[in-house]
């Protein structure tokens, strides 16, 4: 038999598609009209309040004389300021994720012996069914890790004779079952697609350490040797940190809510959040960021030079170059306006690592394209408020010194976001609320039914 090619554009669904697009066209006036704020923002780009929570809160904004004004971008997890937080584990020369995590779900910070407790339960979760990565991830590997990282989780439910049950102590076991196998099935899922698809001639499996932290653990499993030096699992770590958690707001977040809202299962739910952090306008921005920063090393000459930097920057503002897309991948973000906090404390960690690994030059250059870029976009675009660098820019730059394969890149994120699902799918659960169902309102015109015969 003839196998189907299921990836095939065919000409008729060609003729279909464009049936549909015609009819699903809404003109943009419609909008206007209605005051509907397209992707639940204001025309300033401020979030429509659907919700509340207690698990973290982003400040971009500050009262002065009664007059909300942009100010320096500020995150607190749990209402603790997460630049205290780093400040905090970094004094006493240890790793913060699971630290993190403990805040995030439990809503406080636990006492060392909470901590140790805690870690040792992580690293007890660490293990896959029997099987499981011979049977689900070896077989039938995707070329896309976050698709591999949903499917897998999927399919744990089946291994889960409890996966229904939405209680609490039982969602929090799921939960913390998954935060800790995250990078498991991120790590083997690329290992298996290296070397089938890509071709590799070795496919090797490092079992998880138990007395090493989520990002040794991370850098053990992908590398061959498993080494690693302090600094390259410092830095991971506090990648993990920063990512962790970003306000009920953001896409993936927003999904586990309205998700969970529904009553459905613990897997169900991550999965929709993978879903949703696979698209390129969320986790996956920072590899259009690796891309674009290729493509200005190509074509600026002197990485030092602010006006030939400037001049490229405005190429590709003006469609001229890179993309065509007019974007500054890096630049900006839905909330923050004067600076995003966690760019700030990551820029510190970049710099010693560009020194570690020689990479000075390229720092430069970073560095004078996180100033120059607000420069040129404010002087060529009407902005409601102000353009800066976001965690985005330095983090591609972090994992390709790191020598993280580009594949890893969003799962990495996921392996960090997963604390913050985790914490507001437990949150949805606790409060029992109405499910989440926002209304649209239909601007199709009545018409009445035709039969076939007279079509």
């Amino acid at each position: 038999m003839e196998r189907k090619n299921y990836s095939e554009i065919t000409p008729k669904i060609r003729e279909l598609a464009e049936f549909c697009s015609r009819n699903d066209r809404i003109t943009p006036d419609l909008f206007l009209k209605y005051q509907v704020n397209r992707g639940l923002r204001d025309v300033s780009g401020k979030g429509v309040l659907t919700g509340l929570t207690d698990i973290s809160d982003i400040r971009s904004t500050c009262l002065e004389n009664g007059i909300e004004v942009p100010c320096e971008g500020q995150l607190f997890y749990r209402g603790i300021n997460v630049e205290d937080i780093v400040n905090g584990f970094l004094a006493d020369g240890r790793f913060g994720f699971e630290e993190v995590t403990y805040l995030l779900l439990f809503g406080e910070l636990p006492s060392e012996q909470e901590l140790k407790s805690f870690t040792e339960l992580l690293a007890s979760y660490r293990t896959l069914p029997g099987s499981f990565v011979r049977d689900i991830i070896m077989k039938a590997p995707s070329q896309d890790m976050m698709n591999t990282l949903a499917r897998s989780v999927l399919t744990l439910y089946s291994y889960d004779t409890n996966a229904d049950d939405v209680s609490i102590p039982n969602v929090l076991r799921q939960c913390i079952f998954l935060i800790s196998i995250f990078p498991l099935l991120s790590v083997y899922g690329y290992q298996a697609y290296d070397y089938y698809i890509r071709g590799k001639k070795s496919f090797f499996v490092h079992a998880p350490e138990p007395e090493l932290s989520t990002a040794e653990n991370i850098l053990h499993m992908l590398r061959l040797d498993s080494k690693y030096s302090k600094l390259e699992a410092q830095i991971l770590d506090m990648a993990l940190v920063l990512h962790a958690e970003h306000g009920g707001g953001n896409n993936s977040t927003f999904t586990t809510r309205v998700v969970s809202s529904s009553g459905t299962d613990t897997y169900s739910a991550i999965a929709a959040a993978l879903g949703s952090l696979k698209g390129p306008k969320h986790g996956g921005a920072n590899i259009k960021v690796v891309h674009m920063m290729e493509d200005i090393k190509k074509n600026v000459k002197d990485w030092a030079d602010e006006e030939e930097i400037s001049a490229y920057l405005s190429a590709i503002l003006n469609k001229e170059a890179f993309d065509k897309s007019g974007l500054i991948y890096g630049m900006g973000h839905a909330v923050y306006s004067v600076s995003d906090p966690r760019a700030n404390i990551f820029k510190g960690f970049v710099q010693k690592l560009c020194e570690e690994k020689g990479l000075q030059d390229e720092y430069v250059l970073y560095s004078n394209i996180e100033r120059l870029a607000p420069e040129v976009i404010g002087a060529k675009r009407r902005m409601y408020k102000g353009v800066s660098a976001n965690i985005d820019f330095y983090s591609g730059f972090v994992y390709n010194m790191l020598g993280l394969p580009l594949e890893l890149y969003t799962p990495i994120f996921a392996m960090a976001r997963i604390s913050g699902w985790s914490a507001h799918r437990l949150e949805e659960l606790v409060n029992a609320g109405k499910i989440i169902r926002p209304a649209y309102k239909s601007v199709c015109e009545e018409q009445k039914y035709r039969p076939l015969k007279d079509r």
